[in-house]
This record gives C-alpha cells, structure tokens and sequence, in this order.
C-alpha cells in the first residue's frame, strides 16, 4: 500500500504545480490587460483634452497711409511744381481707381 501512494502523491504534486503556473500566469494576464485599459483611456483623455493649435496668423497687406500719400502731392500742386492733371493722376494712383 506504501508503494501506491508515491505515484499519487507524485501526481498531485506535479497537478498542483501546474495549477499554480496556470493561475499565475491568467493573473498576468488580467494585470496586464487592465494596465493597456487604463493606458487606452489615459491615451484618449489627453487626446481630447489637448487644444488643437492655433493657426498661424495672416500677414496684413500694409496699410497704405492715404493721408500722408496725397500731402507730398498737395504741397507740389501748391508750390506750382505739379499741374492739376498731374495731381488728378497722382491722386488717382494712391486711391487706386
């Protein structure tokens, strides 16, 4: 009777230990699975919550100082150095029509 039991108490050691392996390795698993979850969702708040950036802003035409543009063109006129058609022309010019 004495040699029975080795070969069960064999057999319930090596089932014991690969139950043990099995159970190690599931919660591995499930460890690991529930790290890439909360990786995922770290992941996708931060993708939500980041602002897009913000466009570059457009270059301005420069401003054309219409005033200071039709002053040079006056004091000429005045001092008889442009005729009227030339100051019709000049103005014509800045405006833009």
């Amino acid at each position: 009777m004495f040699m029975r039991r080795r070969p069960l108490l064999a057999a319930t050691m090596i089932g014991g230990g690969a139950y043990m392996a099995g159970r190690s390795a599931a919660g591995n698993a499930q460890r690991e699975q529930g790290q890439e979850q909360r990786l995922a969702e770290l992941e996708a708040r931060q993708t939500q919550a980041a602002p897009a950036p913000a466009p570059a802003p457009v270059a301005a035409a420069p401003a054309v100082d219409i005033v200071g543009g039709l002053t040079k063109p006056a004091a000429l006129k005045d001092a008889g150095v442009l005729t009227d058609a030339e100051f019709n022309a000049a103005k014509a010019k800045l405006l833009g029509s």
